[in-house]
């Protein structure tokens, strides 16, 4: 009895870590949506990056976990979904303006969802419509669809933390992983590199 070959389900696919913005990406999308008055997806995309957050706890927040009275707040604190464990992170300034023209845009009150869908029977951005969204900033920016996806965004300024202070504890702190090894196996870090910091760190 002959039997039928089948092609491994990943052939010809980038599978693994999904590749973070380079900086110059992140510039480029970020004038591209403010000159088209993209307010939404200004937003979703600045606050994606300083967050870190997933993208089911990315699309989950509410206004209120973002804003002290009617101000956008500098830092805040979640509980991830997939931990239950809190995550804190700052809002930089340009993410605030941001945020805070979108919220007034869209008339959000503070128990409203930050990202509301606009799909009816949803009440806020599902995370295929967060992934469809990324994929077209993507596609605008030219990059490779089958290296990006939602956790490029978490991995963007993480990565960039890393490389410039080589400070895995922080990283851990910002992206709450509870173990050390989940950060150094998220951030990609070749052993070579993880021995070359304990080398370069006295006791």
């Amino acid at each position: 009895m002959g039997t039928t070959h089948r092609e491994p389900w990943n052939k010809g696919k980038i599978v693994g870590q999904k590749a973070p913005f380079k900086v110059k990406d992140i510039w480029a999308l970020r004038v591209r949506l403010q000159m088209q008055g993209r307010a939404r997806e200004l937003a979703l995309f600045n606050l994606g990056i300083d967050s870190k957050l997933r993208g089911c706890d990315l699309i989950g927040l509410r206004v209120r976990d973002v804003c002290h009275g009617d101000q956008v707040a500098a830092r805040a604190l979640v509980m991830q979904h997939k931990t239950e464990r809190p995550a804190q992170f700052e809002i930089t300034p340009a993410t605030r303006e941001a945020v805070q023209a979108w919220i007034k845009r869209a008339g959000l009150k503070p128990e409203d969802y930050l990202f509301p869908s606009r799909i009816h029977g949803s009440p806020h951005l599902g995370t295929r419509q967060y992934a469809r969204i990324l994929g077209r900033w993507v596609e605008e920016l030219g990059l490779d669809p089958a290296e990006y996806g939602t956790h490029s965004m978490r991995r963007t300024k993480a990565t960039l933390i890393y490389r410039r202070t080589k400070n895995l504890r922080a990283v851990q702190l910002l992206l709450g992983h509870s173990k050390l090894e989940s950060t150094v196996k998220y951030l990609g870090i070749e052993v070579d590199d993880a021995l070359e910091i304990s080398e370069q760190t006295e006791i």
